[in-house]
């Protein structure tokens, strides 16, 4: 009997689905189970195409063709009744057995060629290591401690230890941009340089304000592409974090010539362009990458994004362990193959992490990520600094390098000793959840912080750039004494003996507060002789002002009357300072807004107009003693309010632990997760 139509139909429905393959073999398809691919194209490494084939009705002829698609009617309308809206889409393109085959023939190739020179890769780190290259080295290569893949090295040479550092040959090093990418970045403007005059301004306020504490880049490189005028072949990725952090100190002119109406805009684009590059520029020098990094990690902007530095300090970090910068490449014997300028970089870069490290740890409140026992490179010196300065020509060194640096190349120095005593406190602090710090640690401790060299403020001659980073180093200092001192003295008296702990604790409390008055009291001369224009980010500015406010803020709450009056005075003079900061860097405001709320958690009518926004910083034609308007007097008529609450020893209930973890040393920010609590 004939099969009807309805059997047909029910046979087309009942067929399996099979690929192209299977059907041109005639063999069982899986694509029914595994899906695509298929067990068989998988097996033999073939595309496994699919051929739809639209549904027709019984009454209509079947054929392969284009996969016409309705699109969504109206309930009252009728699929049929508008064939002008369904979309044609072209069919599956079949692809030809014998283009299969040629396509898995390049593939295998490819992927032979690809094994043969990861295996010469690592036949040339060897051969380096070695002392035995077949091709001039030119990227830093590490070859790890004793537990690295190049120890076993060290069975072969018995008697003659390998150097852990090396150069090997560059391998695909050069920059390559898809026609995508480029176009991507052309539309950011990544390869849009400002005018030439801002160009001029910004390397001007990089060398003067920001390498002095920096010093991450090679000086000679790009001054010497700026005066033959081929800027635009440095690189650009370097060019555009130098930008970045050298926009807080350029003039107005520059700025608002480019087409921006404030610093924080500029700022904010010049930080776009540079990490638009860092993430799609190609670039795979990880020296270039870790310079990128330390200059990005001052990018602060609001809400959560307060951890940038934290982010990009990390990165810097992992790339100096990653190139073995941790390390001195002289620790078994003088390593030839570095050149003297390689360990110069090598240890700015690696003492600028650490700097880094350090001061970001305490302001953060987060773990050191760099750990006191695990590395041995070298203390930098001055010299490292000036020694790019000779291939300058004089005339742009005239122009563009301060006549100062010398000495403040002493002062980063400086700066570098003083952040391996706060890793050494910082560690102490951390252990004392578990255990305590003794009286004896923190004696060492403080011995070891008096025999620091510090810079004389008072130096005949010196001029306004060298005054405010010797003042800079003093805010370090005083920055580290209060860490030292105020939570040992004022969170821990369990850890004294009965006999002596009251004793001990005043005595730690009151150098506390003598360091917190120090850094109010340069604040105040930095207000008074217009220094705070020097004042950024990389120098920790406004970070440094925390601890001293925490402090003045202890004392608001647990103090003698008079001595309340006092360090509330101090603490609005500090408010003032943030308030002059924030009109450039972010996270001043960031600090301001915090300490805002705890004042108010105090006076509850702290606000805008009880704060320096409505009257002078501080007196311009006072000739007293520093510190003497904000020792002894009230700052203003309007604190009467707040003077008599101080004396009253009034104020409204807070909760328990909201003060506790604002003035807490590890971090303001802990205050952040008390007050979302409340």
């Amino acid at each position: 009997m004939p099969p009807t139509n309805s059997t047909a139909a029910a046979r087309r429905s009942r067929r399996p689905v099979a690929c192209q393959t299977c059907r041109q073999r005639k063999v069982r398809c899986s694509l029914n189970i595994t899906g695509v691919p298929c067990i068989g194209c998988t097996q033999d490494r073939t595309p496994c195409i699919i051929t739809t084939r639209r549904k027709q009705k019984p009454d209509q002829h079947q054929h392969d063709g284009p996969v016409l698609l309705a699109t969504p009617q109206s309930p009252n309308q009728s699929p049929l009744q508008d064939p002008a809206r369904r979309v044609e889409l072209p069919a599956f393109q079949v692809q030809r057995q014998q283009d299969v085959s040629r396509t898995v023939e390049a593939t295998a190739a490819r992927e032979a060629h690809d094994i043969e020179d990861e295996e010469r890769n690592g036949d040339e780190i060897a051969a380096a290591a070695l002392g035995q290259p077949r091709r001039v080295g030119e990227v830093p290569f590490y070859t790890g401690d004793r537990t690295g893949p190049a120890s076993t090295l060290d069975i072969c040479s018995p008697g003659h230890s390998l150097p852990r550092h090396c150069l090997i040959p560059a391998n695909n090093q050069t920059t390559t941009l898809t026609d995508d990418d480029r176009d991507y970045l052309q539309k950011k403007g990544a390869f849009t340089l400002p005018k030439p005059d801002t160009c001029e301004g910004l390397l001007r306020a990089y060398f003067y304000h920001v390498h002095p504490i920096m010093p991450v880049i090679e000086v000679d490189s790009i001054l010497n592409y700026q005066h033959q005028g081929r800027l635009g072949d440095c690189n650009i990725l370097l060019l555009w974090s130098v930008f970045f952090v050298a926009v807080n100190f350029i003039s107005p002119h520059f700025y608002e010539q480019e087409g921006y109406v404030s610093r924080k805009e500029m700022k904010a684009t010049m930080y776009s362009r540079a990490k638009c590059m860092y993430d799609n520029g190609g670039e795979k020098n990880k020296v270039t990458l870790l310079q990128a990094s330390l200059l990005l990690g001052f990018w602060h902007s609001e809400q959560d994004e307060h951890m940038q530095p934290w982010y990009w300090t990390g990165i810097a970090i992992n790339l100096c362990q990653m190139l073995g910068l941790h390390r001195d490449p002289d620790s078994l014997r003088y390593n030839s193959s570095i050149t003297d300028r390689q360990r110069r970089l090598w240890r700015r870069l690696w003492w600028t992490c650490v700097f880094r490290d350090r001061w970001l740890g305490l302001t953060l409140g987060r773990p050191l990520r760099i750990n006191l026992d695990d590395y041995d490179q070298p203390m930098s010196r001055a010299s490292d600094l000036l020694s790019e300065l000779d291939s300058v020509p004089e005339v742009v060194f005239m122009s563009y390098i301060p006549s100062e640096l010398p000495k403040l190349a002493e002062f980063w120095i400086i700066l570098i000793e003083l952040s391996q005593l706060l890793g050494k406190v910082l560690v102490s602090k951390s252990q004392s959840a578990k255990l305590i710090s003794s009286v004896d640690q923190i004696k060492s401790l403080e011995a070891e912080i008096m025999q620091c060299r510090l810079p004389d403020q008072d130096e005949h001659d010196l001029t306004s750039l060298a005054k405010f980073y010797a003042y800079h180093v003093h805010l370090h200092y005083q920055a580290l004494l209060i860490t030292l001192y105020r939570p040992s003295g004022s969170e821990h008296p369990g850890s004294f003996t009965t006999s002596q702990g009251g004793l001990e604790q005043r005595r730690l409390q009151s150098k506390a507060d003598a360091a917190a008055s120090k850094s109010t009291e340069i604040f105040d001369i930095l207000a008074r002789e217009d220094l705070l224009e020097y004042a950024g980010p990389m120098t920790n500015s406004p970070a440094l002002l925390v601890p001293a406010m925490q402090t003045h803020l202890l004392n608001c709450i647990y103090a003698n009357p008079l001595s309340r009056r006092f360090s509330f005075n101090k603490l609005d003079m500090c408010m003032g300072v943030l308030e002059e900061l924030q009109k450039t860097y972010t996270v001043a405001s960031l600090f301001r807004g915090i300490f805002m709320k705890a004042l108010q958690q105090i006076f509850p009518t702290y606000g805008a107009s009880s704060t320096l926004s409505q009257r002078p910083l501080v007196s311009t034609t006072s000739v007293g003693p520093v510190g003497s308007q904000s020792d002894s007097d009230p700052v203003g008529v309007s604190n009467e309010g707040y003077n008599q609450a101080i004396s009253d020893k009034t104020g409204p209930s807070m909760p328990a632990g909201f003060i506790d973890a604002l003035i807490d040393e590890g971090s303001i920010f802990d205050f952040l997760d008390t007050w979302s609590e409340v």
